[in-house]
Protein backbone atom coordinates (compact mmCIF):
# COMPACT_ATOMS: atom_id res chain seq x y z
CA UNK A 1 0.00 0.00 0.00
CA UNK A 2 1.00 3.23 -0.60
CA UNK A 3 1.67 5.76 2.07
CA UNK A 4 2.35 9.46 1.70
CA UNK A 5 2.21 11.77 4.93
CA UNK A 6 2.81 15.31 5.20
CA UNK A 7 3.69 17.75 7.52
CA UNK A 8 4.78 20.99 8.26
CA UNK A 9 6.54 22.94 10.85
CA UNK A 10 8.98 26.15 10.84
CA UNK A 11 8.20 26.52 6.73
CA UNK A 12 10.28 23.02 6.33
CA UNK A 13 7.88 20.41 4.44
CA UNK A 14 8.15 17.15 5.73
CA UNK A 15 7.42 13.72 3.83
CA UNK A 16 7.45 10.34 4.75
CA UNK A 17 6.67 8.06 2.13
CA UNK A 18 6.45 4.01 1.47
CA UNK A 19 5.80 3.02 -1.78
CA UNK A 20 5.76 -0.07 -4.32
CA UNK A 21 4.54 0.62 -8.02
CA UNK A 22 3.41 4.39 -7.88
CA UNK A 23 6.26 6.34 -10.46
CA UNK A 24 6.82 10.13 -9.98
CA UNK A 25 6.23 11.96 -13.48
CA UNK A 26 8.77 14.11 -14.37
CA UNK A 27 8.49 17.33 -11.80
CA UNK A 28 10.54 20.13 -10.37
CA UNK A 29 9.91 21.65 -6.29
CA UNK A 30 10.47 25.24 -6.18
CA UNK A 31 12.60 23.89 -2.81
CA UNK A 32 15.62 22.59 -2.07
CA UNK A 33 14.46 18.55 -1.42
CA UNK A 34 16.92 16.65 1.02
CA UNK A 35 16.01 13.00 1.92
CA UNK A 36 17.07 9.44 3.24
CA UNK A 37 16.15 6.55 1.35
CA UNK A 38 15.62 4.25 4.49
CA UNK A 39 14.78 0.74 2.87
CA UNK A 40 15.05 -0.34 -0.94
CA UNK A 41 16.40 1.67 -3.83
CA UNK A 42 15.11 4.26 -5.14
CA UNK A 43 15.75 5.25 -8.51
CA UNK A 44 15.09 8.52 -10.91
CA UNK A 45 16.50 10.24 -13.42
CA UNK A 46 18.32 13.44 -13.23
CA UNK A 47 20.40 16.02 -15.35
CA UNK A 48 19.98 13.27 -17.94
CA UNK A 49 21.45 10.74 -15.75
CA UNK A 50 20.02 7.97 -13.81
CA UNK A 51 20.36 7.97 -10.45
CA UNK A 52 20.13 5.15 -7.44
CA UNK A 53 20.06 5.50 -3.75
CA UNK A 54 20.54 2.63 -1.69
CA UNK A 55 19.52 2.04 2.09
CA UNK A 56 21.46 5.38 4.14
CA UNK A 57 21.63 7.72 1.09
CA UNK A 58 21.35 10.94 1.10
CA UNK A 59 20.00 12.48 -1.62
CA UNK A 60 19.99 16.39 -2.76
CA UNK A 61 18.06 18.68 -5.41
CA UNK A 62 18.49 22.01 -6.00
CA UNK A 63 15.40 24.00 -6.89
CA UNK A 64 13.53 23.57 -9.79
CA UNK A 65 15.82 20.08 -10.76
CA UNK A 66 13.74 18.34 -12.85
CA UNK A 67 13.13 14.79 -11.97
CA UNK A 68 11.34 11.26 -11.64
CA UNK A 69 10.68 8.89 -9.29
CA UNK A 70 10.16 5.14 -8.36
CA UNK A 71 11.23 1.93 -6.58
CA UNK A 72 13.78 -0.15 -8.60
CA UNK A 73 12.22 -3.47 -7.72
CA UNK A 74 8.35 -4.63 -6.29
CA UNK A 75 9.56 -5.17 -3.10
CA UNK A 76 8.87 -1.17 -2.44
CA UNK A 77 11.19 1.81 -0.83
CA UNK A 78 10.80 3.62 2.40
CA UNK A 79 11.93 7.56 2.07
CA UNK A 80 12.02 10.65 3.55
CA UNK A 81 11.99 13.97 2.34
CA UNK A 82 12.18 17.64 3.40
CA UNK A 83 11.70 20.56 1.62
CA UNK A 84 13.39 23.81 2.48
CA UNK A 85 12.29 27.29 0.82
CA UNK A 86 15.59 28.79 -0.80
CA UNK A 87 14.90 32.25 1.02
CA UNK A 88 15.02 30.40 4.36
CA UNK A 89 18.24 28.50 3.45
CA UNK A 90 19.53 32.15 2.14
CA UNK A 91 18.42 33.92 5.16
CA UNK A 92 20.50 31.25 7.84
CA UNK A 93 23.60 30.85 5.21
CA UNK A 94 23.83 34.71 5.00
CA UNK A 95 22.20 35.02 1.39
CA UNK A 96 24.59 32.81 0.00
CA UNK A 97 22.96 30.56 -2.77
CA UNK A 98 23.01 26.96 -2.05
CA UNK A 99 24.15 24.66 -4.75
CA UNK A 100 24.32 20.57 -4.27
CA UNK A 101 26.63 19.29 -6.58
CA UNK A 102 26.55 15.77 -5.73
CA UNK A 103 22.95 13.90 -6.16
CA UNK A 104 23.72 11.06 -3.49
CA UNK A 105 25.45 11.31 -0.56
CA UNK A 106 26.72 8.34 2.11
CA UNK A 107 26.91 10.18 4.96
CA UNK A 108 25.83 8.67 7.79
CA UNK A 109 26.07 12.03 10.25
CA UNK A 110 24.15 14.12 7.71
CA UNK A 111 21.16 10.91 7.18
CA UNK A 112 20.93 10.91 11.05
CA UNK A 113 20.69 15.20 10.80
CA UNK A 114 17.60 14.91 8.00
CA UNK A 115 16.13 12.17 9.60
CA UNK A 116 16.22 13.83 13.09
CA UNK A 117 13.82 16.76 11.61
CA UNK A 118 11.81 14.93 9.78
CA UNK A 119 10.98 13.17 12.98
CA UNK A 120 10.66 16.37 14.85
CA UNK A 121 8.35 17.45 12.06
CA UNK A 122 6.08 14.50 11.88
CA UNK A 123 5.91 14.46 15.31
CA UNK A 124 4.54 17.61 15.83
CA UNK A 125 7.41 18.66 17.98
CA UNK A 126 7.68 22.62 18.92
CA UNK A 127 8.33 25.05 16.23
CA UNK A 128 11.66 25.83 18.61
CA UNK A 129 13.19 22.32 18.49
CA UNK A 130 12.67 22.43 14.49
CA UNK A 131 14.65 25.58 14.03
CA UNK A 132 17.85 24.40 15.95
CA UNK A 133 17.47 20.74 14.15
CA UNK A 134 17.40 22.64 10.92
CA UNK A 135 20.56 24.76 11.68
CA UNK A 136 22.22 22.34 12.77
CA UNK A 137 21.56 20.21 9.34
CA UNK A 138 22.48 23.26 7.55
CA UNK A 139 25.76 23.62 9.27
CA UNK A 140 26.60 20.06 8.37
CA UNK A 141 25.45 20.51 4.77
CA UNK A 142 27.17 23.78 3.80
CA UNK A 143 30.07 21.60 4.26
CA UNK A 144 29.59 18.85 2.65
CA UNK A 145 30.05 18.25 -0.76
CA UNK A 146 28.44 21.44 -2.38
CA UNK A 147 29.29 25.29 -3.28
CA UNK A 148 27.83 28.40 -1.80
CA UNK A 149 28.00 30.70 -4.68
CA UNK A 150 25.44 31.86 -7.70
CA UNK A 151 24.28 30.28 -10.12
CA UNK A 152 23.91 31.43 -13.81
CA UNK A 153 20.78 31.07 -15.76
CA UNK A 154 20.07 31.44 -18.84
CA UNK A 155 18.89 34.68 -19.93
CA UNK A 156 15.96 33.00 -22.11
CA UNK A 157 14.87 30.46 -19.82
CA UNK A 158 15.14 32.68 -16.64
CA UNK A 159 12.72 35.52 -18.90
CA UNK A 160 10.42 32.69 -19.79
CA UNK A 161 9.81 31.31 -16.51
CA UNK A 162 9.17 34.80 -15.31
CA UNK A 163 6.49 35.32 -17.67
CA UNK A 164 4.80 31.97 -16.81
CA UNK A 165 5.24 33.07 -13.22
CA UNK A 166 2.71 35.97 -14.08
CA UNK A 167 0.02 33.71 -15.96
CA UNK A 168 -0.86 30.70 -13.71
CA UNK A 169 -4.08 31.36 -13.60
CA UNK A 170 -4.38 31.06 -17.47
CA UNK A 171 -3.67 28.82 -20.05
CA UNK A 172 -0.12 28.74 -21.17
CA UNK A 173 0.08 31.18 -24.28
CA UNK A 174 3.46 29.77 -25.93
CA UNK A 175 2.83 32.50 -28.69
CA UNK A 176 3.34 35.17 -26.33
CA UNK A 177 6.21 33.09 -25.51
CA UNK A 178 7.54 32.76 -28.59
CA UNK A 179 7.10 36.26 -29.62
CA UNK A 180 8.98 38.09 -27.09
CA UNK A 181 11.95 35.48 -28.03
CA UNK A 182 11.25 35.80 -31.64
CA UNK A 183 11.44 32.27 -31.95
CA UNK A 184 9.06 29.37 -33.66
CA UNK A 185 7.52 27.48 -31.15
CA UNK A 186 9.75 24.78 -32.28
CA UNK A 187 12.75 26.17 -31.10
CA UNK A 188 10.96 27.80 -28.06
CA UNK A 189 10.31 24.84 -26.84
CA UNK A 190 13.86 22.76 -27.96
CA UNK A 191 15.99 25.66 -26.16
CA UNK A 192 13.70 25.87 -23.02
CA UNK A 193 14.23 21.86 -23.01
CA UNK A 194 17.61 21.86 -23.63
CA UNK A 195 18.34 24.07 -20.57
CA UNK A 196 15.30 22.33 -18.31
CA UNK A 197 15.43 18.88 -19.01
CA UNK A 198 11.78 19.49 -19.31
CA UNK A 199 9.43 21.03 -21.83
CA UNK A 200 7.39 24.52 -21.31
CA UNK A 201 4.35 22.62 -20.85
CA UNK A 202 5.06 20.23 -18.22
CA UNK A 203 7.33 22.88 -16.29
CA UNK A 204 4.24 25.69 -16.34
CA UNK A 205 2.00 22.73 -15.61
CA UNK A 206 4.03 21.80 -12.78
CA UNK A 207 4.33 25.50 -11.68
CA UNK A 208 0.47 25.32 -11.21
CA UNK A 209 0.56 21.88 -9.00
CA UNK A 210 2.98 23.79 -6.74
CA UNK A 211 1.39 27.16 -6.20
CA UNK A 212 -1.59 25.08 -5.84
CA UNK A 213 0.14 23.49 -2.53
CA UNK A 214 0.99 26.59 -1.65
CA UNK A 215 -2.55 27.86 -2.11
CA UNK A 216 -4.30 25.18 0.10
CA UNK A 217 -1.29 24.97 2.98
CA UNK A 218 -3.07 29.23 3.05
CA UNK A 219 -6.75 28.52 2.78
CA UNK A 220 -7.05 25.24 3.42
CA UNK A 221 -9.44 25.76 0.41
CA UNK A 222 -8.82 23.01 -1.84
CA UNK A 223 -11.59 24.92 -4.45
CA UNK A 224 -9.89 28.11 -4.01
CA UNK A 225 -6.48 26.70 -5.38
CA UNK A 226 -8.90 25.22 -8.25
CA UNK A 227 -9.85 28.77 -9.34
CA UNK A 228 -6.57 30.16 -8.39
CA UNK A 229 -3.92 28.20 -10.58
CA UNK A 230 -6.61 27.94 -13.43
CA UNK A 231 -7.31 24.00 -13.11
CA UNK A 232 -10.35 22.95 -15.10
CA UNK A 233 -12.16 21.36 -12.15
CA UNK A 234 -11.23 19.34 -8.80
CA UNK A 235 -10.59 16.35 -10.72
CA UNK A 236 -7.94 18.09 -12.66
CA UNK A 237 -5.93 18.84 -9.96
CA UNK A 238 -6.45 15.88 -7.91
CA UNK A 239 -4.88 14.43 -11.05
CA UNK A 240 -1.99 16.52 -12.12
CA UNK A 241 -1.49 16.97 -7.88
CA UNK A 242 -0.94 13.40 -6.87
CA UNK A 243 1.48 12.91 -9.65
CA UNK A 244 3.85 15.15 -8.32
CA UNK A 245 3.25 14.60 -4.54
CA UNK A 246 1.64 10.80 -4.13
CA UNK A 247 -1.62 11.98 -2.87
CA UNK A 248 -4.79 14.15 -3.85
CA UNK A 249 -5.17 17.81 -3.18
CA UNK A 250 -8.06 17.02 -0.89
CA UNK A 251 -6.08 14.08 1.18
CA UNK A 252 -3.19 17.01 1.27
CA UNK A 253 -5.16 19.23 2.65
CA UNK A 254 -6.61 16.54 5.46
CA UNK A 255 -2.67 16.12 6.61
CA UNK A 256 -2.28 19.67 7.48
CA UNK A 257 -2.89 20.83 10.63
Amino acid sequence: MEKFNYKKSAEILSLSASLTDFTYKKHCHEEYAIGVTLRGIQQYNLDGSLQSSHKNGVMLFNPEQTHDGSSYDRAGIDYVMLYIKPTLIQEILGNKELHFTSPILYDNKLAQCILALSHAIQNGKEEALCNELLLTLLDLVSHTEIITDRRTNNNLVKKAKEMMYCSLEHVLKLDDLCKEFDLSKYQFIREFKTHTGISPYQFFLNCKVEHAKQSIEKTKDIYAAVVDCGFVDLTHLNRHFKSVFGITAHEYRLQLH
